[in-house]
């Protein structure tokens, strides 16, 4: 068994709120290695101009 298959199983055995916990920080952690690149930056301009024009922007939910 991998290490990952090893983590899905021990992550079915987590609560709803355990799960949103290790969601939060696993956001966190890939969030913090983000570069700031021409790319990533068009991309923020884009929501900001499509939220501008009124549409909603994505979120996701707990």
């Amino acid at each position: 068994m991998s290490k990952v298959e090893q983590m899905e199983s021990e992550l079915r055995k987590l609560s709803q709120s355990e799960l949103r916990q290790i969601r939060e920080w696993l956001d966190d952690l890939i969030e913090d290695e983000l570069e700031f690149t021409p790319e990533f930056e068009r991309s923020i301009q884009q929501a900001e101009r499509d939220m501008a024009d009124g549409k909603s922007a994505r979120v996701r939910e707990p």
